[in-house]
C-alpha cells in the first residue's frame, strides 16, 4: 500500500472512533435525561415514590399527603405542582371523612369507599375553601379539582349554582383551576353564559382515547362515538381559551402510542397512566 493510502485509511478509521465516541456521549446523554413528559398525574403516589419516576413538567399531587418542604423540592426542580381537591365526593380513608359523612348522598359506582357529598351545604363548602388555602400555603401552584360530575348525578339548580359557587371562591385565590372529568356541568356552564373564565382555566377528561372495563379489571380503546363525544368537548373547551388535559389508561404499548398520537393530532395533552390508582 503506497504511503499516502495508509495515511488515508489512518484518517478515516479516527475519524469512525470519533464518530463512535460522540454517538456514545449522545446515548449516554439520552440515558441520563429522559425525553421528559408534558404532564403527568401521580395522585396516589407519595413522595417517596416520585423519586423512582421520570416526573412530567406538570405534575399532579395529592399535597395533602406532602410537606411543604417536598413540594418546594419538587419546584426547584422545576415542576409546576398541581393537587387533587376532591369538591363533589368524599373518601372514607380522609381525615376529615368523620366531621361530614352526615352530609354524603350516595355510593360512587365502582369506589365502595368514596361518597357523593352535598355540595350545597355551606358546612362544605367552607371546609373546601380552608382546605384550598392550607394547600395554597404549602406552595401549590393550582389545583386540580375533582367530581364536579356530583352536577351529573344531582342535576339541580341549586347544585348547578353551589358548584360554580365553589368554583369561583377558588379562582378568587389566584391560583390556577381545572377540573377532572364534569362535562356535563362545564358544558351546561357554557350553554348559560358563553365562557368558562369565571370558573377554571382548564379542564382535564379521563377516558378519551381510552376506556375502563371495570368488570375484567382491564384497559381498552374507548369506542368510537364515546371518543368523538370528548373530543368535540374538548375542543369546545378550547375554543374558550382554556387548557384540554387528558387522562388515559393503558398497559398495552400500542394502545399507549396511540393514544398519545391521538393527542397529538387533535391538540391536548394526555397522560397515560399504567394503573387506575395513579401510583
Amino acid at each position: 500500500m503506497k504511503s499516502a493510502d495508509v495515511l488515508n485509511d489512518k484518517i478515516i478509521k479516527r475519524i469512525v472512533i470519533i464518530l463512535l465516541i460522540i454517538s456514545g456521549f449522545i446515548m449516554v446523554g439520552q440515558n441520563i435525561q429522559p425525553k421528559e413528559e408534558p404532564y403527568g398525574v401521580y395522585i396516589g403516589a407519595n413522595h417517596e415514590d416520585l423519586k423512582d419516576k421520570d416526573l412530567a413538567k406538570t405534575i399532579v399531587i395529592d399535597a395533602q399527603y406532602y410537606s411543604n418542604e417536598e413540594i418546594s423540592d419538587l419546584k426547584k426542580e422545576g415542576h409546576i405542582v398541581y393537587t387533587y381537591l376532591n369538591l363533589g365526593s368524599i373518601e372514607s380513608f380522609r381525615d376529615y371523612y368523620d366531621d361530614y359523612k352526615s352530609l354524603t348522598l350516595g355510593t360512587y359506582e365502582n369506589w365502595e369507599d368514596e361518597k357523593w357529598v352535598d355540595v350545597t351545604d355551606i358546612a362544605w363548602q367552607q371546609f373546601l375553601s380552608d382546605k384550598a388555602d392550607e394547600l395554597i400555603d404549602k406552595g401549590v401552584d393550582g389545583f386540580f379539582i375533582d367530581n364536579t360530575d356530583v352536577y351529573y348525578h344531582y342535576a339541580t339548580d341549586e347544585v348547578f349554582e353551589s358548584v360554580s359557587g365553589i368554583l369561583k371562591n377558588l379562582q378568587n385565590k389566584d391560583t390556577y383551576i381545572f377540573i377532572n372529568g364534569g362535562d356535563a356541568y362545564v358544558t351546561e356552564y357554557l350553554n348559560r353564559y358563553g365562557s368558562l373564565s369565571d370558573v377554571l382555566d382548564g379542564v382535564n377528561q379521563e377516558n378519551v382515547y381510552t376506556t375502563i372495563d371495570w368488570d375484567s379489571d382491564s384497559f381498552t380503546v374507548n369506542a368510537e362515538n364515546e371518543r368523538e363525544y370528548f373530543l368535540e368537548y374538548l375542543q369546545r373547551v378550547k375554543a374558550d381559551g382554556k387548557d384540554a388535559y387528558a387522562l388515559d389508561y393503558a398497559t398495552d404499548p400500542e394502545i399507549i402510542k396511540a393514544s398519545k398520537a391521538f393527542a397529538k393530532e387533535h391538540g391536548y395533552t394526555v397522560y397515560v397512566s399504567k394503573s387506575i390508582e395513579l401510583d
